[in-house]
């Protein structure tokens, strides 16, 4: 075991235990624990935002990607800075008038019902899980490599920390941890781009010579068709990632946490130039790794380019500034499964045990002890899946949450905030279809069946990596005939002209505590 590694990384736990510390003591009450009382501003909101987007899969898998794949590594990254875009014309105003603690509140402010807020409720639990499962893996495999310990132990240190962040710091712990994580990654980034660029005489096209050189593609490495030889991959993926941001319900729950519309875009705007930041200084580090490590010793490596970002802070540091990398990583992946056990937490302790459950009729002592076991549960829940997924390639599982996002939540939300004829039957057939379509056509895709080393060894059915293209009109489409088919509903609606009025503007008479 290294020694610089092991003290970056317990210097990391210990600064984030610190904030847990600090945060449980101002996490009492609900409002405290799902939102942090609405109390940060729209920087450090923005900033949370971005450390709880900006995943392991971004950090070390955009910068392998692009390492490993050139120009097309870049174009992936794309697909997520512009996916703010719908969030913040769309979706980011109306979400934070309407809803309390969920995205079942901004429907039901709508369509009051058990039945839609418990539907809603099982999407963000599915969408949580799904995306927690390959962020603990890949906890446990970067844990195992640097500090050479089990992969078990490594994923136990993971879900034991990201569990206490949640039960008792909350919001307020999360967001902290996700803002210091932020910090981290930029500076730490940044410096290596620095140092990066100083060896090319601070000039890129001298970078990019090098690149052509010690690619066994030469000038064809910069240029697309690598990664996405198939133009229809490329739109599916594409699709998922831009519109699968604006469902996702860890992300939209942070509107929440600000208190009013204005801090929502400060929130938005900050988040956004933080990832478009972020992805240049990845597209320097991906091109330094090939051109200063070397392709064929980071493929031999890892043949994925995961291990590109600190292999090239080895290069140019040694093990201190590798350790420091190492370091920026775990934090990157704590934050982020922090921000999944709080919307797993918040889908199921207020959506399901307080309205469905409880019917409202608890104590605030009883639904903050209630929000805790259940921020236990989860993250115990995905821990084990976890160490029972470790011998097998979860990566699907993270195109699979946004292409459940895009193609379950976003139809809801944009018809739900929009569309005057929908009604709470296609918000369910909404709901279900996009659901079950994305589940199946990933089954039936070459992830699981892949004759060349899927889980099942047989042919699939389906072509595509990533059916966004199949699976994300169908949730649409299911919405549509949902509520073009359907009796119009009774008594359980309200009045379109008061809710758009709650949505847009404020003003209205739609109430927040209905089921």
């Amino acid at each position: 075991m290294n020694i610089t590694y092991l003290l970056f990384f317990l210097c990391i736990v210990v600064c984030t235990l610190i904030i847990t510390y600090w945060a449980a003591r101002q996490s009492k009450t609900t409002n405290q624990f799902y939102i942090a009382s609405g109390s940060l501003t729209g920087i450090q909101n923005g900033m949370a935002i971005a450390g709880d987007y900006i995943s392991a899969a971004s950090f070390l898998g955009i910068v392998g990607t692009i390492a490993i794949n050139g120009f097309d590594g870049f174009l992936y990254a794309i697909g997520f800075l512009v996916s703010y875009i719908i969030v913040l014309f769309f979706i980011a105003e109306p979400v934070h008038r309407l809803g309390k603690y969920s995205l079942g509140d901004v429907v039901c402010a709508r369509f009051p019902s058990y039945k839609m807020r418990g539907t809603m409720a099982v999407g963000a639990l599915i969408i949580s899980i799904f995306y927690m499962i390959p962020q603990l893996v890949a906890a446990g495999l970067l844990i195992r490599l640097l500090l050479n310990i089990n992969y078990s132990t490594a994923v136990l240190i993971i879900g034991i920390l990201m569990t206490i962040y949640v039960v008792f710091g909350g919001m307020f712990a999360t967001s902290w941890v996700q803002i210091v994580k932020t910090v981290l990654l930029l500076s730490g980034t940044f410096l290596l781009a620095l140092i990066v660029l100083s060896r090319f005489n601070w000039n890129f096209s001298n970078l990019l010579e090098q690149v052509a050189i010690g690619s066994p593609l030469g000038e064809q490495f910069l240029l697309p068709g690598h990664l996405f030889n198939q133009p229809l991959e490329a739109i599916s993926l594409h699709m998922a990632l831009i519109l699968g941001t604006a469902g996702l319900p860890h992300i939209l729950i942070r509107l929440f946490t600000v208190r009013d519309t204005v801090e929502v875009r400060k929130s938005l705007l900050t988040a956004s130039w933080i990832i478009g930041v972020f992805y240049l200084i990845a597209l320097v580090l991906g091109l330094g790794a090939v051109a200063l490590v070397g392709y064929k010793e980071m493929v031999l490596l890892d043949p994925f380019g995961n291990l590109a970002a600190p292999l090239l802070a080895g290069n140019l540091g040694g093990d201190f500034l590798m350790a420091f990398i190492a370091a920026i990583a775990f934090t990157t992946i704590v934050a982020v499964v922090a921000g999944l056990v709080i919307s797993a937490t918040t889908a199921f302790s207020h959506d399901i045990y307080y309205h469905i459950i409880k019917k409202r009729n608890t104590s605030e002592k009883n639904r903050v002890r209630a929000a805790r076991w259940t921020a236990f549960f989860i993250g115990l829940l995905s821990t084990l899946l976890a160490l029972g997924l470790r011998n097998m390639n979860v990566t699907f599982l993270v195109s699979l949450t946004f292409i459940v996002a895009a193609s379950s939540n976003l139809p809801v939300l944009l018809f739900t905030i929009y569309w005057r004829r929908f009604n709470q039957m296609g918000a369910i057939t909404g709901m279900v279809s996009g659901l079950t379509a994305s589940l199946l056509l990933l089954f039936l895709g070459p992830h699981v069946m892949n004759a060349e080393g899927g889980w099942f060894a047989i042919e699939p059915l389906i072509p595509l990596y990533n059916p966004g293209i199949i699976a994300i009109p169908i949730g649409f489409l299911g919405a549509y005939l949902g509520a073009i088919l359907s009796k119009k509903d009774q008594g359980n609606t309200v009045p379109f002209q008061s809710f758009y009025l709650q949505a847009q503007i404020g003003i209205g008479g739609v109430r927040r505590d209905r089921p």
